[in-house]
């Protein structure tokens, strides 16, 4: 018998494929922490802008977290009655702040002189020859 099919007879075989697919998430962790680690701190921070570098940490303090979470969970602690909980959503809050200055960031600006004269032009104007007689807008014809 191999050392697979003595791994197979100790847990159900309905959670093989989950275990498979949390093996396959494990590598992908693994080769990005691999990818992060091979540039140092300081360098990847030069190439970022302040935003950037908030995200980065953020995500960086959330992925450990989140870890340790799962860690918990493997050991018998529920993670819900622990204080990495807290520490999440703390997290959370601090990514949907950088996230509503993203979307600011990201919103057209308005150009208010552009919008006075779209304002002044769509506007009646009364001129000398009609002002008591029409009422229609200006380009307009009475018909």
């Amino acid at each position: 018998m191999s050392e697979d099919d003595n791994n197979m007879e100790e847990y159900p075989t309905e959670i093989h494929d989950y275990l498979a697919a949390f093996e396959k998430s494990l590598g992908s962790v693994d080769e990005m922490l691999k990818t992060m680690m091979s540039v140092s701190r300081s360098e990847l921070l030069q190439k970022l802008d302040p935003l950037e570098q908030a995200k980065l940490d953020l995500v960086s303090v959330y992925t450990l977290n989140s870890m340790f979470w799962v860690y918990l969970a493997t050991q018998g602690i529920n993670p819900k009655e622990h204080p990495v909980k807290q520490e999440l959503e703390r997290i959370r809050t601090y990514m949907n702040k950088v996230k509503e200055i993203t979307d600011k960031k990201k919103a057209s600006k308005l150009d208010k002189g552009a919008a006075s004269r779209f304002v002044k032009n769509a506007l009646w104007e009364p001129n000398a020859e009609n002002e008591h007689t029409s009422k229609t807008p200006k380009g307009k014809k009475r018909q």
